[in-house]
């Protein structure tokens, strides 16, 4: 399968043969990344604000998914996992819900942290099970900083780290640069690249952090 990142916490998720994923959809107004042009036959949205829910920008998605539950849609198992105190009762309430989406491509599973605030209970990571590839926020503003992404994703033990919801030439928003969380990792600077293909056997054993250029649409 293979993971592109377009910037903040919007990702899409490919797989021959299987629905294509779009994640947390932004308005550009408000973060800064260009007009996003996307299409997908699913959309999810982790929490209910204009960086994260503009499906509208998403063309083509049969399924929009925006609160916890368990969904089967064109070959992928989509799980909800909702954490930071919410549920789907409270959305648009001024609740502070977020949802964690983990995608399940034929035994290749992929979590998306979404604006992930606090480290997880051990039920809700439990909840999550054995994940491949996490999407991570790492600099801070409504997400995860650097210092507790490292300490969410040391309970988590994914084979491989993407990190989103930072700093970038593009983003309006006061967050912090890839830098502080690739120090909190005890790693040197990382060479980015244009996206991420998956395989089963090429998974690493250790976790490994990979770092996205972000793509215009």
């Amino acid at each position: 399968m293979e993971i592109t990142w377009y910037g903040h916490s919007c990702f899409r998720l490919t797989e021959r043969n299987y629905a294509t994923v779009v994640t947390d959809p932004f308005d550009n107004k408000s973060i800064g990344y260009s007009a996003l042009k996307l299409k997908a036959d699913i959309v999810t949205v982790s929490h209910d604000a204009p960086g994260h829910n503009n499906t509208d920008a998403v063309k083509g998605a049969s399924h929009v998914i925006d609160g916890a539950g368990e969904f089967e849609i064109g070959g992928v198992f989509v799980t909800g996992v909702s954490t930071d105190g919410g549920g789907a009762k409270k959305k648009g309430k001024g609740s502070s819900s977020n949802t964690i989406y983990v995608f399940d491509y034929d035994g290749i599973t992929v979590a998306h942290l979404g604006d992930l605030k606090q480290t997880p209970t051990q039920s809700e990571i439990e909840s999550l099970g054995t994940i491949n590839v996490a999407l991570v926020p790492v600099g801070g503003g409504g997400g995860l900083n650097a210092a507790k992404a490292a300490e969410v994703i040391s309970l988590i033990e994914p084979n491989i780290v993407v990190p989103m919801h930072y700093s970038t030439p593009a983003v309006k928003l006061s967050l912090d640069s890839l830098n502080k969380f690739i120090k909190e990792m005890g790693l040197s600077k990382q060479e980015s690249q244009p996206s991420l293909k998956v395989t089963r056997s090429g998974l690493p054993d250790e976790t490994h952090v990979v770092v996205l250029d972000y793509q215009t649409s």
